[in-house]
């Protein structure tokens, strides 16, 4: 763990300190939009936003909810310093639009983000990497309203008879549910379905979760959450206070170092680029599983990426830094 710590701060040393300000021109902060994580987003950008301009860039809101993406270019921006969560901001298509307006940004591009994104895709591309991850089965929109509805017995029992539902491309756990009995996960599945077109079914893992932060190819301490809600919840990450993050994590050095790589690689597996965040559980026999990347994770005070990157010896304002400087590769 030392020597991550001291890699992460001799790059902030290195790339921030020997880079004036000026380089990254005028920048927008992009956050808000229209996504089911819009509240989230409107206080990490805040958050962002604050920090930047308190290191002296030339950094501005700018929120796609509320102006045209053409606008970047009539206001003179240089540069876009991301921070829209889940869809519209974090799924390839922000990236894409930036690409072609050729604005420089910050993070990973459209093919790793549309990949980290979406979970059913992620877990496909890890299982191909060889990387480990929980059984799973998918259900469509189409399949559940067809005639003949699915199995929810059977489904069940393949994966052990207690699972975890999620929407294929939600974050901060909207629309998730743990379930045990078959009309559980039909209910489970119907709701999910209202924020996406197909769900992902994850045997449960009975374990705790670990979270390990990526920033400009280097693996930060790992942070295990612990909460008394059933599973990490949105409101387990942002409104209870009884939600507690131990980082460091309690792991030995050893294994620190194994979990980070194993987030390391699972990130990049992904295309992953700048930072990120990977999520995984540990099981009852010790494993790591992944459960997913997020390539523009939560900057609120209560988000993980500050808490990781405190332990690495950084202060947000050379969090924000360190992000921004991936829009100069």
């Amino acid at each position: 763990m030392n020597q991550r710590v001291n890699s992460v701060n001799e790059k902030s040393a290195t790339d921030i300190g020997a880079i004036s300000k000026d380089v990254f021109g005028k920048v927008a902060v992009l956050f808000g939009g229209n996504s089911a994580e819009r509240k989230v987003s409107l206080a990490s950008g805040t958050a962002v936003l604050n920090a930047l301009q308190a290191a002296g860039v030339d950094a501005h809101k700018f929120d796609p909810a509320e102006n045209p993406i053409g606008d970047l270019i009539a206001l003179g921006f240089d540069r876009a310093f991301i921070i829209l969560h889940g869809r519209g901001g974090e799924d390839g298509s922000m990236q894409g639009a930036l690409q072609l307006l050729g604005i420089p940004y910050t993070g990973t591009g459209v093919l790793g983000s549309a990949l980290a994104m979406d979970k059913v895709y992620s877990k496909q591309v890890w299982s191909t990497l060889a990387l480990p991850t929980a059984p799973y089965k998918v259900l469509t929109k189409d399949q559940v309203n067809a005639a003949l509805k699915p199995d929810y017995a059977a489904l069940l029992a393949k994966l052990s008879g207690v699972a975890m539902v999620k929407p294929a491309r939600e974050g901060s756990s909207i629309g998730m549910a743990k379930v045990s009995q078959p009309d559980e996960l039909e209910s489970a599945v119907k709701q999910a379905l209202e924020y996406d077109d197909d769900v992902l079914i994850e045997q449960y893992i009975n374990g705790p979760e670990y979270t390990v932060t990526i920033l400009n190819g280097v693996a930060l301490p790992s942070i295990r959450m612990a909460t008394p809600h059933v599973f990490y919840d949105y409101d387990a990450k942002y409104n209870d206070k009884t939600t507690e993050y131990h980082c460091p994590s309690g792991l030995d050095d050893t294994t620190e170092k194994q979990v980070g790589q194993l987030a390391l690689s699972a990130f990049q597996g992904l295309s992953g680029r700048g930072w990120g965040r990977v999520d995984l559980m540990r099981n009852e026999h010790g494993e790591f599983m992944l459960l997913e990347s997020n390539t523009v994770p939560g900057m609120t005070e209560t988000s993980l990426v500050p808490k990781a990157a405190k332990q690495a010896g950084l202060s947000f304002e050379q969090l924000v830094l360190q992000v921004l400087t991936s829009s100069l590769e």
